[in-house]
Formats: C-alpha cells, structure tokens, sequence
C-alpha cells in the first residue's frame, strides 16, 4: 500500500490542512488561457446567432450546464465541439483553425490537478472500468457544477474565491472521463441519504438529481441506490473507489477527512472488491434506482 495526498475526488474533497496549492499544467503552461479565450469566442458567437446555451447544446450533444462550463473556460472545448460549432454558428472556420492548438492544449493539461491528486487523478484518467461507494456526498465525478461550489463554498476553515473556483474547475475537468471512446465501464452505488441530503439548497439538489438520472442512462455505467431501510450491510466502514488503469491492475482509493489512501496490495484491493460485489446485490438495481431518483423529483 502507498498513500497520495490530494485534492479529494470524493464528495467534499477537504484536502490537507495546509491549503499551499501548486499550479496545475494548465495554470503553468498558459493553456488555460486558450480554453478562457476560446469559450469566450463561442459565447459571443452563440449570442449572435440568437441561440441559447440550451439550444445550442442540444444542436452539439451537451447540456447547457456543460456548454456554460464551456463558454467560461471551465471545461475544455474539444475539437469536435469547435467543428460543429464552426458550421453551426457561422464562425466561417475561425473555429476549425484552433483545433491543433486545441489537441495539443490537451495533450499537455491531460491531468489540471495539484501535484498530489495526480497520482490517483492520472489513473483515473485512464481508467477502463470504475465502480464507487459513496455514503456522504454525491462523488466527485458525478457532481454538477453547481453542485461542486457548494461542497467548496461549505467548507472550513473556509477557501478563498479564487481557491474554490479553481477546486471547481479541475473537479469538472475529470468530468471529461464519461466522453472518452470506448467509453469506461462504471458502477456507482449511493446511499439513499446521499440522494436525500439537499447540498446547497433545493434548486441545486434538483439539478444533482436530474445529473444523476442522466448519467444512471449512459450505457456503460450502472448507478444503484442502497436503500437506508437494508438490514444488513457488507461496509460501514465507509466510501471507497475501485478502478482498473489501462494495462495495468486495479487499485483502490478513499478518503477520511482529507486523509487519502491510494491501495495498491493486492490483497486489500481484492478484500474492497469482494466487499463492492455485495454491496452492488444489496443495492437496488438499475432499473429500480432510477426509478427512485425520478420519484423523489417528482415529490420535490
């Protein structure tokens, strides 16, 4: 076993206690910038074209939350993005001119995460296949923006604005995990509170909820909810992620108020998947989970 200290890719993601934060690549190479100039440049582009973020993510294959992380540099634009942009909102190929810098911008920013969570951050990254537990918060990974800047903005001893906005920033950039092709398989089980706990107040719950809904439809992931009514139960001990890096074995990684462990031996990564197996039959199923989600939206 070998320990990483990092960011937090789970719910609240504390981090150390010294909150000295390195740049990330993106910071230090100057490719954010690209990334803030370019978003800005679609935006005015989609304003002109009397489009909405709504609209203009239907007509590009994403939500309008992805497409306002986009306009604001917060999420990269990727070269099939701009392509489709170019035609659509009339950029007469100024956009399809960017698409080499923009491959090689993220080329270089393939981890935006403080030299400590880049370890765990780069093998997730590559993963081909992530199952996770969670039993306090809405994972990392699956959390919207908004979402996101609550856990930030709640924390304490509290974080700066700058220090929150660039927490955001990075934890949506992992994000970018579920449009790699062929896609990863995962598996997500929440606790039934993690669904009830209102993180940042009704509007934003909701808005988790339907995220949560949307990625539970994907066909390569599997989103179950462990009911709170369950007599038995394989782990109380706490969350926990399982991953399998491309071409290489699966680790295991959680996290205890800021705390983090990256398990390499095989034996306490096969005891956490033996222990995930049972927590997955106890669950209900996919089918059963979504249908839950859309109830407790529909009680709001």
């Amino acid at each position: 076993m070998r320990c990483v200290r990092c960011t937090g890719c789970r719910a609240g993601g504390v981090g150390p206690v010294s909150e000295r934060r390195p740049q990330t690549p993106a910071e230090a190479d100057g490719t954010t910038g690209l990334f803030v100039a370019l978003g800005k440049m679609v935006r005015l582009l989609r304003e002109r074209k009397g489009l909405t973020q709504k609209e203009f993510g239907e007509l590009v294959g994403y939500g309008p939350d992805a497409v306002s992380a986009m306009e604001r540099g917060v999420r990269t634009l990727r070269p099939e993005v701009l392509l489709k942009a170019d035609e659509l909102l009339d950029a007469g190929g100024l956009l399809k001119e960017v698409v080499p810098e923009v491959e090689e911008a993220m080329a270089k920013t393939r981890t935006r995460h403080p030299e400590w969570y880049r370890d765990y951050a780069g093998l997730e990254a590559e993963a081909v296949s992530l199952y996770d537990y969670s039993t306090m918060g809405v994972l990392g990974l699956l959390q919207t923006e908004d979402y996101a800047r609550a856990v930030f903005t709640q924390r304490h001893p509290p974080l700066d604005e700058e220090t929150i906005e660039k927490r955001v920033t990075d934890r949506l950039s992992r994000q970018q995990l579920f449009e790699k092709w062929p896609p990863p398989e995962c598996s997500f089980v929440l606790e039934q509170a993690v669904l009830e706990r209102p993180i940042g107040g009704p509007t934003v719950h909701a808005g988790q909820l339907r995220r949560l809904l949307d990625l539970g439809r994907m066909r390569n992931v599997q989103l179950q909810v462990m009911p709170t009514a369950r007599a038995e139960h394989p782990s109380l001990g706490g969350s926990f992620t399982l991953l399998i890096p491309k071409g290489r074995e699966q680790v295991a990684y959680m996290e205890i108020q800021g705390y983090p462990r990256l398990i390499t031996g095989r034996e306490e990564v096969r005891v956490l998947a033996a222990r995930y197996g049972i927590i997955r039959a106890q669950a209900l199923n996919p089918h059963e989970s979504l249908d839950f989600i859309e109830k407790m939206l529909e009680e709001r």
